[in-house]
């Protein structure tokens, strides 16, 4: 048996133990709220500055955006529809219905420009900001309709607004809105009482859910078993996925996903700048391996950010095969060998499925000769490092990523932090140039052509190592219903999800007795 079913078979016989002890000597709370358990908590319920997925996932439902994506990934309406008025205007005209804030008051023009207002003051720093540099200006034209003045023709510039809208008179005050919401969305803020507990309701029947954060996942999975939390989703091991589908009173649900796994790289470090070492990583990284034995079934290799199905995404492009020979090779190159050892180090979440992740990534560069230092932290202090550059490695995931504006965020030289997402201080003439080129083409065949040239140089001069598509999973209580999965891991299926009357806790406790561990 390998090393890695063998944690695996030990990781489910300790499960197995602990969920018969629990049925023995305790009995399943009710609730009809519903219980969520997360893997890592929400950061920020202020749409103009979260970035980390819990929170743009938990905002989606709060907040709404003037435009939105479908599943093929064209843009659609959502506060608002939009008529060219000429190459370089946008007329947004909000729709009547279903535009109210928390708070009773309707969602205007006003309050449109005051939140992208804000985003586009430097002064303010909102990560979001190097998406909207096109714009000039921001128009009311009356309550209804508000126009969009750029800087340069650009067909595609609606898919930028899908920012949740901030009522103006918050701005105003100055408020962030880190501890409560104030959005139009299809849910409201209730409390939040800790860190690790977020409570909001849908607005059409007050069904209320409730976030829990959990990080270890096997304890994430008791709780589901023992009715402790009714849903969970994504960030666990295969393993303990493949144990929830055979309890009977657990639904398990698969969908390929499209958020896109990475490592990323500090590129002004002395030793990652040298582009040997980002090939000889990407070479000795068996990501084949870690997806039959770790991930989901539905995880594909990746290559870029954007998937093979977007319109603009790399339909042939080939990820580096695994070739520890290679990457021994290259870091020969590069002046490292058994005397004189590479050492990097390498910065992850404390969520244990993430730990594990780096750990085997861990060991497979150990193997060409690369010695790695991990090093997790709580989520918040990590992702704060990513943000701020303190890393020379480290693991993370873009969240279903549809506009391929992405690529200006993530990887042109000016979208630095708190300008935009290039947090490893990527630079690269060309990136830059094709970026630029791309946001001018009015032909968005030919757009697609150029992005697909960004692609295919990023994958050959290794800013990000691609790792691979990771598939969404949900696990829930037999008496949940309705919840369906999205391909970007968004939790939208809450908008339909039914709880229907309680289980008995006897007879649940008899039927998890009942199986053979």
């Amino acid at each position: 048996m390998s090393r890695t079913a063998n944690v695996g078979h030990c990781l489910i016989t300790m499960l197995a133990a602990i969920v018969l002890l629990a049925t023995l000597g305790c009995s399943s709370p009710q609730s009809d709220t519903v219980r969520f358990a997360l893997a890592s908590a929400p950061i920020s319920l202020d749409p103009r500055f979260a970035t980390d997925a819990t929170s743009s996932r938990i905002n989606r439902l709060l907040y709404q955006g003037l435009v939105d994506f479908d599943d093929q990934f064209q843009m659609i309406p959502s506060l608002a529809d939009w008529q060219l008025l000429s190459p370089t205007v946008y007329r947004f005209h909000l729709r009547k219905h279903g535009r109210e804030f928390e708070d009773g008051s309707v969602l205007s023009s006003v309050d449109v420009k005051a939140t992208y207002d804000y985003i586009l003051d430097p002064a303010n720093a909102s990560p979001q900001r190097g998406a909207l540099v096109n714009i000039e200006r921001i128009d009311i034209v009356d309550n209804d309709n508000v126009d969009f003045h750029l800087k340069k023709a650009d067909p595609l510039f609606p898919a930028n607004l899908v920012i949740g809208i901030v009522p103006a008179n918050i701005i105003e005050q100055g408020e962030i809105l880190n501890t409560r919401s104030a959005g139009s969305g299809r849910f409201r803020f209730v409390a939040w009482p800790s860190q690790g507990r977020l409570i909001i309701e849908r607005r059409r029947d007050g069904q209320r859910i409730e976030f829990i954060h959990v990080q270890d996942a096997t304890v994430r999975v008791l709780k589901l078993m023992r009715g402790e939390v009714d849903i969970l989703q994504n960030d666990l091991p295969r393993e303990l996925v493949h144990y929830l589908q055979r309890r009977d009173a657990v639904q398990v649900k698969h969908l390929a996903g499209n958020n896109f796994s990475y490592l990323g790289f500090n590129q002004e470090d002395p030793i990652l700048k040298d582009h040997r070492i980002r090939q000889a990583i990407a070479y000795a990284v068996d990501r084949q391996s870690i997806i039959k034995f770790l991930l989901g079934g539905q995880t594909v290799v990746a290559n870029s950010i954007l998937t093979p199905d977007h319109w603009a995404g790399l339909k042939t492009a080939q990820a580096y095969a695994y070739n520890p020979a290679r990457a021994r090779e290259l870091l020969q190159q590069a002046g490292f060998n058994a005397a004189h050892p590479l050492q990097l180090e390498y910065k992850t979440s404390n969520d244990p499925f993430r730990i594990r992740i780096a750990t085997i990534i861990q060991q497979q560069l150990a193997r060409v000769g690369i010695t790695v230092n991990l090093r997790s932290f709580d989520w918040a202090t990590f992702y704060g490092d990513i943000k701020s550059g303190r890393f020379q490695m480290y693991s993370l995931s873009w969240v279903g990523i549809k506009n391929p504006n992405i690529f200006r965020y993530v990887f042109h030289s000016q979208s630095r932090p708190p300008k935009g997402a290039n947090r490893g201080h990527y630079s690269n003439a060309l990136i830059d140039q094709l970026i630029d080129q791309a946001e001018t083409s009015q032909d968005l065949d030919q757009r697609a052509v150029i992005y697909q040239q960004i692609q295919q140089t990023l994958l050959q001069d290794l800013p990000y190592v691609p790792l691979w598509y990771e598939e969404h999973f949900v696990a829930s209580n037999d008496n949940i219903t309705g919840y369906q999965l999205a391909k970007d891991g968004s939790y939208d299926g809450l908008q339909k999800l039914v709880k229907l009357s309680s289980r008995d806790s006897s007879q649940t406790s008899a039927n998890v007795l009942s199986k053979r561990f």
